[in-house]
């Protein structure tokens, strides 16, 4: 493959000089414009593998540049120069369709970082939506056809991405598969649930932290954002994050950089940042308890993930997926859905989402006689309607999992010991089936 091929426009001639002299110690090749009208005949005449346009030209700006490419060449990456502290420029040009941005003054460390970025997604032996893992996505509804077409185009850029979405609608799967399909593929992905953070360790859980820095901190430790260097910082949950800790976010979004605690001084981060909650964050945002200034650079583009009710057609699909699942991990048949159970399941409103199918089929894998569940082995009464309302059950659920595990576990001990280990009369005994206690025996660790 012969060397890459990148455009620079730019009316300044020391910038003009800087960036060429850069990009050719990268092994790249670049063809210059000081105009847009010069630039745009280069478009015309080459195909390139990155843009690198300043906003201004003597003839037009920028943006014309971006919208031209997206139009005629939409595989081609586009970065735009901008004047320092013309945030809201760069964010109109990653809306627009830009890759990334770059301020004046140029780092050449950032400017090197962006560039080998950007390259990565011409270079074959990268991660491309042609040898990428396997779609976890599962589904063939208009909906989800729409959310992958989207997931494909966003993953080529560099954009902060607010992703929106219900509870267990599967946000966290849909950032995995953007940085997956994306040039950092081949780096960390670090998922956060900003509400499970103690307020008072989030700087040092972000940023990291010196030795000797407070009380404990008995070595340097490098923050969440270091650990994705290079890579992809989900923030899941994101509008649960203090004000103090919101500011603190911003400026390591604006500046690029972070400072540990015990620290004077900023470290450079280079990571893609996408952020999600099931919240609404503009109605957040209206009430007073997330900064709208943070709102607005996390929330450049926004990828909204349909509930499942949007998607019915794919039930049966993600039901049989996840019967797949638990029959291969208990070691066991896998079930058959009868019609009229698939028909229930498409008519319920799933407040909780995919993960609510999930918890539902593994209730039922457990209880189903003859490896076929029925209506009978499906409850859905009882579970509630609004997810408001589910939400504090499910919290309830989760503390009191281990404590009902010990519970389950004494009592099935207790009656395979009292029938000499004959599991069938055990789960006689124990007024189970005979597959729900082998499935039990396999999730308590009890048979190998």
């Amino acid at each position: 493959m012969s060397n890459p091929l990148v455009l620079i426009i730019d009316d300044e001639p020391d910038i003009l000089e800087l960036l060429d002299m850069t990009l050719k110690r990268m092994d790249v090749r670049t063809r210059s414009a000081t105009t847009l009208t010069q630039a745009l005949d280069l478009l015309a005449e080459h195909s390139f593998d990155l843009c690198l346009t300043d906003m201004r030209l003597p003839d037009g700006d920028g943006m014309s540049v971006v919208r031209y490419i997206q139009q005629h060449a939409p595989d081609t990456p586009v970065a735009m120069i901008t004047a320092y502290g013309s945030l809201d420029t760069a964010i109109t040009a990653l809306k627009a369709g830009a890759f990334d941005f770059l301020t004046k003054p140029v780092d050449l460390k950032r400017l090197r970082d962006l560039v080998t970025s950007a390259l990565r997604l011409r270079d074959p032996a990268s991660t491309t939506s042609s040898n990428a893992p396997a779609d976890p996505i599962l589904g063939s509804s208009a909906p989800i056809q729409k959310l992958r077409k989207q997931i494909a185009k966003l993953a080529r850029s560099q954009a902060p991405l607010y992703i929106s979405g219900e509870s267990g609608s599967g946000k966290e799967l849909v950032a995995r598969r953007i940085h997956a399909l994306g040039p950092r593929a081949a780096q960390a992905f670090i998922p956060v649930n900003c509400g499970a953070i103690p307020s008072e360790l989030m700087e040092s859980e972000f940023f990291g932290h010196r030795k000797g820095s407070f009380s404990g901190a008995v070595a340097d430790k490098p923050g969440l954002f270091q650990a994705a260097k290079g890579g992809t910082l989900f923030l899941d949950e994101v509008a649960d994050l203090p004000i103090a800790m919101q500011v603190k976010l911003l400026r390591a979004i604006q500046e690029k950089a972070v400072r540990p605690v015990g620290t004077q001084q900023e470290e450079p981060v280079d990571v893609r940042l996408l952020c999600a909650t099931h919240k609404d964050l503009a109605a957040e945002v209206a009430e007073g308890r997330f900064r709208q200034d943070l709102f607005y650079r996390i929330n450049v583009i926004e990828l909204s993930v349909p509930p499942l009710r949007e998607r019915r057609d794919d039930i049966p699909l993600l039901a049989e997926h996840v019967l797949v699942g638990l029959a291969k991990r208990s070691d066991m048949p896998i079930p058959e859905l009868t019609a009229a159970c698939k028909e229930m399941l498409c008519n319920y409103r799933f407040p909780g989402n995919v993960r609510e199918l999930e918890n539902i089929l593994e209730r039922a894998f457990t209880l189903c006689d003859d490896d076929v569940i029925d209506v009978g082995d499906i409850h859905l009464s009882g579970i509630p309607n609004t997810q408001s309302d589910q939400q504090p059950a499910l919290n309830r659920i989760d503390s009191l999992e281990d404590f009902l595990d010990d519970i389950e576990r004494q009592a099935i001990m207790q009656a395979l010991e009292e029938t000499r280990w004959n599991k069938t009369a055990a789960a006689k005994r124990l007024g189970l089936t005979f597959r729900s206690l082998r499935y039990r025996l396999k999730k308590l660790g009890l048979e190998d």
